[in-house]
């Protein structure tokens, strides 16, 4: 009996390109308004960029983290074991020494380092109708009190976005009066940020896209580890002109805060709180129907 060949996995990034142009980058980085950031277009390999949107996991509530409240409606995949090969290879990319050590010539920091749990990052995903307001993301790890976040890099993975289907990322000014940059969705673009206290961003109205089309993103975080870092849980805000929705922003922050204790506190991760909240749903579904 013949063996099936292996599958091969496609070069995932070209490092030599971005080392070699380290230096411009970083100025790019650095000068960037609203706050440090920088949009690089065909950031993996092509091949391997078509491969990780063709291996993109459908939505399954057995698998996704549900990110579901006032504040955002959006889905979050931080298992591994149920990716494609090409998108684990992307994440060990993103995760190995090397890009680190890239993304940490860009912010200036010699010490920077990856989060291999994903907390609150892995693949994203949102349906039509799916929203994050804007926020400045928190600021320590839930689970590593020393571990300071710096940086983010999200790498859209939306075959074919149109315009008219929204998605924007908006990059809004520190004092939140007005959106400096709106950054597309669009497929094999990559967005590295720094994340301040008052790095603001959101892509706040819902999506138009047809219905079965989703807006996919891979999302990762970078962390230093310091002596005693503020501890700030996400910090949404309200746009000028959100009027009454600004109440109910705020409302759903705090709730958000006692979760950000609790899983502080307690140990509790996203996925024990999406499994709870998903057995809690099944049973309040089934009781309407038992009624």
């Amino acid at each position: 009996m013949t063996a099936e060949p292996e599958t091969q996995t496609p070069q995932i990034l070209d490092f030599d390109r971005y080392e070699a142009n380290s230096q411009q980058l970083r100025k790019q980085y650095q000068s960037a308004e609203p706050y440090p950031h920088i949009v690089i277009d065909e950031f993996l390999e092509p091949e391997a960029a078509r491969s990780a949107m063709t291996e993109f996991p459908p939505l399954d509530e057995q698998q996704w983290n549900n990110y579901i409240h006032f504040n955002e409606r959006k889905f979050s995949n931080t298992d591994p074991a149920t990716w494609g090969p090409t998108l684990q290879s992307t994440l060990k990319t993103l995760n190995s020494q090397r890009f680190v050590d890239f993304v940490g010539e860009l912010l200036g920091e010699s010490d920077l380092i990856a989060d291999p749990s994903l907390e609150g990052g892995g693949l994203h995903l949102s349906k039509p109708g799916g929203f994050l307001n804007i926020h400045a993301d928190f600021t320590v790890h839930p689970h590593h009190r020393n571990w300071q976040r710096r940086a983010n890099i999200i790498l859209y993975l939306n075959d074919d976005w149109k315009p008219e289907y929204g998605g924007d990322i908006e990059l809004w000014s520190t004092d939140m009066k007005e959106c400096v940059e709106a950054v597309s969705p669009v497929g094999n673009r990559a967005l590295i940020f720094s994340t301040d206290p008052t790095s603001f961003h959101g892509h706040p109205e819902p999506l138009r896209c047809p219905e079965g089309m989703t807006r996919r993103s891979l999302a990762l975080y970078y962390f230093t580890v310091e002596p005693d870092p503020l501890v700030r849980s996400t910090e949404y805000r309200p746009r000028p002109g959100d009027g009454a929705r600004a109440v109910l922003i705020f409302l759903d922050k705090h709730v958000l805060r006692a979760y950000d204790w609790a899983k502080r506190r307690l140990g509790l991760s996203d996925r024990m709180a999406s499994t709870l909240f998903h057995h809690r749903d099944r049973f309040r579904r089934k009781s309407r129907r038992d009624s």
